[in-house]
């Protein structure tokens, strides 16, 4: 996999890449103050605050990678040796040394007992009542994993910032940790703007549609570990604007709105923010989702994404994923890594912007990548991302035609 080459530093007709416009958030971004402590089996997606060092070597001792028979590689003397068996050593057990010129039935992960040098697999043995009849030789260190090939006593295991996975929480086990320091959970405080939206549940009025958006928003910012804080849907007027974003600065680390993001006559967040902190807005050279406003109400990061539900998954996946993690204490690269694949469409009349196209990444029956997108462009089509399984990127101004290679985002790289 490459990293993901999600912009250029150019723009179109003057338009903020998205290479610079993530580099401009990404220098804003502060990592939540506070911590705690959580036992690892609720950390999670958690983000560590400090790094962790193990106390312990592992494995502890050399130990059997196989069932079979420890021996001493001197004894195999020849094809079809003939041991007695001295001792049985099963996992949790500690054998006594090898006795010279004999064999100790073993089992994986049991320690090798002194004297012994290498573990001979069951599957070259035969036994013959109180002894083994070894078929092939085996050399020093065969099948033995060494004490502290894993991890040496005082070794950071983890570093602070890493963000938590099944497989972190494995090996702070593995270490005999029980507890991590964690970043506390970043708040983010949402609302939708809007007179014409209306919760699910209630009957559509005229000129009314429900209120997607809360939920698409919550559903990505809890998928990152974030404390949501839902504060509904805000009328379009000014007034409202304000008081909705100094209630949600209030009670949040973070604040997210989504519509009213524009210039238009019913669009209040840009004037809203203004009077409230500051405001850095800017239009992105990409499709969908050319529109974001970024700033602060106080000292509270704000991040308005269009009100479209497709522009507001891509600008959130491309941006504010990005600033939410590194908030959240998240170290090293944020750029979602992407496949190369090859486009089953011929694409020749490029936009301007570079495009995030909604599409599918099937394999053929040669095992070859192949992307295609959805039927439709217009950011409106939600049922577009339930189709979709990532992104394709199609650079601004290029026109590609079928076999043409392209980058593309899985939504893992993406909603995780």
């Amino acid at each position: 996999m490459s990293s993901c080459d999600c912009g250029s530093h150019g723009g179109a007709g003057g338009l903020k890449s998205l290479e610079d416009a993530l580099e401009l958030l990404l220098t804003h971004a502060r990592t939540v103050e506070g911590r705690e402590e959580v036992p690892i089996a609720r950390a999670l997606g958690r983000v560590l605050a400090s790094g962790v060092v193990s106390r312990i070597t592992m494995p502890p001792w050399d130990n059997s990678a196989m069932d079979g028979y420890a021996v001493n590689s001197s004894d195999l003397v020849a094809p079809g040796v003939r041991l007695p068996i001295s001792q049985r050593i099963p996992a949790g057990a500690a054998g006594a040394p090898l006795v010279p010129g004999t064999a100790a039935r073993i089992f994986t992960g049991a320690p090798v007992p002194e004297n012994a040098d290498c573990i001979v697999i069951q599957e070259v043995c035969r036994r013959d009542g109180d002894h083994v009849v070894i078929d092939q030789p085996a050399a020093p260190g065969a099948n033995i994993r060494r004490a502290g090939e894993d991890i040496r006593a005082g070794h950071e295991v983890l570093t602070a910032g890493t963000r938590l996975g099944p497989q972190h929480m494995g090996l702070l086990a593995s270490v005999g940790v029980a507890e991590v320091s964690v970043y506390r959970r970043l708040k983010v405080a949402i609302f939708s703007s809007g007179d014409e939206l209306v919760m699910p549940g209630v009957p559509l009025g005229p000129g009314q549609i429900y209120n997607s958006n809360e939920f698409t928003l919550e559903g990505l910012l809890e998928s990152i570990g974030c404390e949501v804080i839902r504060l509904g849907i805000v009328e379009d007027t000014f007034e409202a604007t304000c008081t909705a974003l100094e209630a949600a600065a209030a009670q949040a680390d973070m604040v997210m709105a989504s519509g009213g993001v524009s210039v238009g006559e019913e669009d209040h967040i840009k004037p809203a923010v203004e009077r409230l902190g500051s405001l850095d807005l800017w239009k992105i050279a990409i499709r969908p989702g050319k529109p974001l406003a970024f700033g602060h109400i106080g000292n509270v990061p704000f991040i308005g994404t269009p009100g479209n539900p497709v522009s507001l998954f891509v600008t959130y996946c491309l941006l504010a994923r990005p600033f939410i993690l590194r908030s959240q204490g998240v170290s090293g690269s944020l750029v979602p890594r992407a496949v190369s694949a090859k486009i089953d469409f011929d694409w020749m009349q490029p936009d301007k912007r570079r495009e995030f196209a909604r599409a599918r990444l099937d394999l053929d029956a040669q095992g070859e990548a192949w992307v295609s997108t959805y039927r439709s462009r217009s950011s409106g089509v939600l049922s577009s991302l339930a189709w979709a399984n990532g992104l394709a990127i199609l650079p601004e101004g290029t026109p590609l035609r079928r076999g043409d290679s392209v980058s593309f985002i899985p939504f893992n790289e993406l909603l995780r």
